[in-house]
Parts: C-alpha cells; structure tokens; sequence
C-alpha cells in the first residue's frame, strides 16, 4: 500500500461562521487523472466542503464511508486525504462548480452547462465509468427524467454512467447501509464481476 494510503494527513481546522459565509465564493478544483477507474460526479460544493477545500468535506456527509464501505479503498479516508484516490484510479467531480448553500439553489440551466461541461471532461480523461452521486442532477443535466439508478444505457463516448443516490446526510431516502450495497454493485461492475448488472432501458 503506498504511504499516502497509511498516513492520514493533517486535517484543516473548522471553519467560522464568516469563513462558511465566505465560501459561496469559492469552488472545489476537480480530482482527476487519465483513464480512472471511476470518476464520481457530486451535485455542486456546499458550503463547508468549499470552506475546507476538500470534495464532500462536510461532516455527516456519507461519502467517504460509504467509498470504504463497498470496498473501494482500503480504509476509510478523510476528505482532506483525497488525493490518495488517484493511486486507487478514482476521481471526483462535481456537475456544477457552483458553491450553494443547498442544491436547491441551482437552476436546471445550470445542471444542463454542467453535463456539457463534464462531458468535456470525460472526452480530456476517459473515466471507465462516471458515478454520478445524485439522480436527480443526473436527470436534469442529460434530460434523462425517468432515469433509474445504477447502469445507464447512455454513454459519454466510450464512458459508461452509473446513477447513485446523494450520499449528502440530508437525503433520508438512503441510509448509509443502502449506500454501500449500491457502490458495491458498482465496484463488482469496475472489478469485472457484474456481468449480471445490464444497464437499464433509455429513457427519455
């Protein structure tokens, strides 16, 4: 295991009330390499992740537990200690680099420039597969509005899409338990033992 996988790295302090409010006007930079393995695509920055300057930085998030949970890293890292994720040939995106509050502050405009955008990004780097981690700003971003999670019949070029729910603590529908079942379908996929995973049917 390779020594960023084995020590933690030191965690940012908490930000203030006036560094949170500052933070809308920041963005998370993407973590991304060629030919990943997985790149997941997050909604957009929230205030806190944004303040720290680490993808799903906010605690409560159920990201990084949920990363471990399927099996996708050894332990379970810390935000801060995303960068150990490219030795695992994961990535993270977000589909809007807009930083809000809430997604609900987002306009269906911008999720549409954001699937233009990360499909830019998916021509530059390749991802075996792109996980979008929130269904509904799948839906928007690709008019895809009765699109079900898990494997999707749409492709971006040569990179297959995968639907999971929003690992976010205020998505009661998904407990950290369903999360791990779902990114372990995705991992078996990844590691070439889904073959009995078939993509759903396109829905438009």
């Amino acid at each position: 295991m390779n020594e960023s996988l084995r020590a933690s790295a030191a965690a940012p302090k908490k930000p203030t009330k006036a560094e949170l409010a500052a933070a809308v006007h920041l963005t998370v930079p993407d973590l991304v390499a060629p030919r990943l393995r997985v790149l997941f695509c997050g909604i957009n920055p929230g205030l806190y992740t944004a303040a720290i300057g680490y993808h799903f930085g906010r605690p409560g998030n159920r990201f990084w537990p949920a990363l471990h949970g399927a099996g996708f890293t050894p332990r379970q890292l810390s935000p801060w200690e995303q960068g150990a994720l490219l030795e695992l040939g994961i990535g993270v995106t977000n589909m809007v680099e807009r930083t809000t509050a809430t997604a609900a502050e987002l306009s269906p405009a911008e999720f549409v420039a954001g699937g233009a955008r990360l499909a830019r990004v998916v021509a530059e780097y390749q991802p075996r597969v792109v996980a979008f981690l929130g269904i509904g700003a799948y839906r928007s971003a690709f008019a895809r509005p009765k699109a079900p999670l898990g494997l999707q019949a749409d492709r971006l070029g040569e990179t297959a899409l995968w639907v999971l729910p929003s690992p976010s603590g205020l998505n009661a529908n998904h407990q950290l338990a369903d999360l791990v079942v779902l990114l372990r379908d995705l991992r078996e996929w990844v590691d070439g033992n889904g073959a009995l995973v078939r993509a759903a049917a396109p829905t438009q």
